[in-house]
């Protein structure tokens, strides 16, 4: 969508429709649940009834009874950040070349949209890595369980969360009213404990 609207404004209304964002959407989530019904569908088939009845951590990885169900979804996932690897480069060299031909000879205005382009590439980023993520969940459930809860709930304030937060949080900063209202806020918030 980002690169849609900087790249091709004018047929952005066009292509970023109601409609083809319900077909996107879509094809994102019958992708993204691949892998999942592969697994799933290959430990119900497989796994004998005395399984059902243990107590054990929910992780994907207890779902893989097989080692080549391990590799499926290792393959799925490098495949997944390959391709959005490359798909988010090619977006945001072409989004630079743009902000950058639009600015012109304006070098403060360049920075801003360079700076609002890097930070929305370090949010992708940051959910590019959450890919890589059960590669070292996995790693750890076999040493020590509880480092495996602590690096999990980690990886998901670092690599799940902090992303989505991360916009808002900036914008809302660079927003002046709001800026102000949050540092009345602080100030009056100390000037209270200090009382």
């Amino acid at each position: 969508e980002r690169y849609v609207a900087i790249c091709m404004p004018l047929r952005h209304s066009q292509l970023c429709s109601i409609h083809s964002t319900k077909h996107c959407i879509l094809i994102i989530h019958s992708l993204s649940s691949v892998p999942c019904i592969v697994v799933l569908s290959t430990f119900f088939a497989s796994a004998s009834f005395s399984l059902y009845k243990q107590y054990r951590l929910c992780a994907i990885q207890l779902f893989m009874l097989y080692r080549w169900q391990d590799h499926v979804i290792s393959a799925v996932q490098e495949f997944y950040f390959l391709i959005m690897a490359i798909i988010i480069l090619f977006s945001y060299v072409k989004i630079m070349k743009v902000a950058k031909a639009a600015s012109g000879e304006d070098k403060k205005s360049s920075w801003k949209g360079l700076r609002t382009v890097i930070l929305h590439g370090f949010q992708l980023l940051l959910c590019l890595i959450q890919l890589w993520t059960p590669f070292i969940e996995s790693t750890l459930l076999h040493f020590d369980l509880m480092l495996f809860a602590y690096v999990r709930v980690s990886n998901l304030i670092l690599f799940g969360l902090t992303p989505r937060c991360l916009s808002p949080l900036i914008y809302g900063l660079r927003d002046e009213t709001f800026f102000h209202a949050l540092k009345n806020y602080e100030f009056f918030g100390l000037y209270k404990r200090n009382v």
